[in-house]
């Protein structure tokens, strides 16, 4: 993850971004040290606090911001799309739950709308899928694969 790298470029200390978080600096180090996953909520707000990605929050791409992003995830896009990405390759639920050692009823929570994804199982549909946590989330429309993204954004941003 590049909360640290973040954080300083924008030579706030921890206690400082820990506040604006609304979370004890101690909750914020675990996260920074990545000890502890930050929770997604909180993940969205450090990235509308920096106007930046979730790829880039999580060192999924060095492209800070992709065109077109929205500040806000799209909870029904999200179902939906996580849905979409495994039936297309043919995953059940039960496999996806095998890989990320978890339960059906988790994945079929999170189809369904029921449950927010994890930061964590959100970083390995990123891996499984090969696909933008923005894009996953509903923060972008364009469906970037994470090996191609950083070109695809320049060709992008130079359309």
């Amino acid at each position: 993850m590049n909360l640290r790298y973040i954080r300083d470029s924008h030579d706030l200390k921890q206690k400082d971004l820990a506040k604006i978080l609304g979370v004890a600096i101690s909750t914020y180090c675990v996260w920074e040290t990545e000890i502890s996953p930050i929770p997604l909520p909180r993940l969205i707000d450090f990235c509308k606090i920096f106007d930046i990605s979730l790829d880039y929050a999580l060192g999924l791409t060095d492209i800070p911001k992709y065109p077109n992003m929205r500040p806000n995830i799209n909870y029904e896009l999200h179902q939906q799309r996580i849905k979409h990405m495994r039936k297309i390759n043919r995953y059940t639920q039960k496999y996806i739950a095998k890989i990320l050692n978890t339960d059906n009823g988790v994945i079929s929570r999170y189809e369904n709308g029921k449950t927010l994804i994890l930061t964590s199982f959100l970083i390995e549909y990123t891996k499984i899928f090969n696909v933008s946590a923005d894009y996953i989330m509903g923060r972008i429309d364009e469906e970037i694969p994470l090996k191609k993204m950083e070109d695809e954004i320049v060709d992008l941003i130079n359309i």
